[in-house]
């Protein structure tokens, strides 16, 4: 069983961590959440579509190869990264401070892949690898979110407790979590810049 948080911990965690990993289905939100974070409490963002996996023309980038850089991208001090693939969370998750599952209901994640079509087919989105523009979606890919829940979710599970058992988890069931989530974290965040303000008065003052 992974190491699940609730809301209230997670915030705090997060408002403190120097390596946070977003993961989930996609079409959930996940990367623009990712990039929000990482404006938010000052970290890299890091996207495993944009810099790890895929080349342009929709080349995808040798397994070795991906490892390799997953590995350098991981050993860095402050990150966010982006990307659920399990066969490499034996290189993410030892570096994590935190994980944020968004798993949110299946017709969310058709929605917003929908959403994501929409607005950006023919160009290259933000957060992709140069020369992939987006494309409609084949059966493969929509199989993989209809049958996320029943064929991958419990492949996460078992790679958080081989590789990272002691690692937080936190469960964001909807946009809504999402957003509450960010908004305890900054509240924590700004706490604890004010507890050190007043730590560093009171230092001074002293000396």
């Amino acid at each position: 069983m992974p190491n699940y948080v609730l809301l209230p911990e997670a915030a705090a965690l997060l408002a403190g961590a120097n390596r946070v990993l977003v993961i989930g289905c996609s079409g959930g939100g996940k990367t623009t959440y990712s990039q929000k974070i990482a404006t938010t409490f000052g970290l890299e963002f890091q996207s495993l579509d944009r810099d790890v996996r895929w080349l342009p023309g929709w080349k995808e980038r040798e397994k070795g190869e991906q490892r390799s850089i997953i590995f350098e991208l991981a050993r860095r001090e402050r990150w966010v990264m982006d990307g659920s693939g399990a066969s490499t969370f034996d290189l993410r998750l030892p570096r994590t401070d935190l994980v944020l599952w968004v798993r949110v209901p299946r017709r969310v994640a058709l929605l917003g892949l929908a959403k994501r079509v929409s607005r950006h087919y023919g160009t290259v989105r933000p957060a992709m690898a140069e020369g992939c523009p987006e494309p409609l979606p084949d059966r493969a890919f929509l199989s993989y979110i209809w049958n996320f829940e029943r064929k991958y979710a419990p492949l996460f599970v078992r790679s958080i407790d081989l590789y990272g058992p002691q690692v937080p988890v936190v469960l964001l069931n909807s946009h809504g979590e999402m957003d509450r989530l960010l908004r305890l974290a900054r509240k924590a965040d700004e706490s604890q810049s004010d507890t050190a303000t007043k730590s560093t008065i009171k230092a001074e003052n002293r000396a």
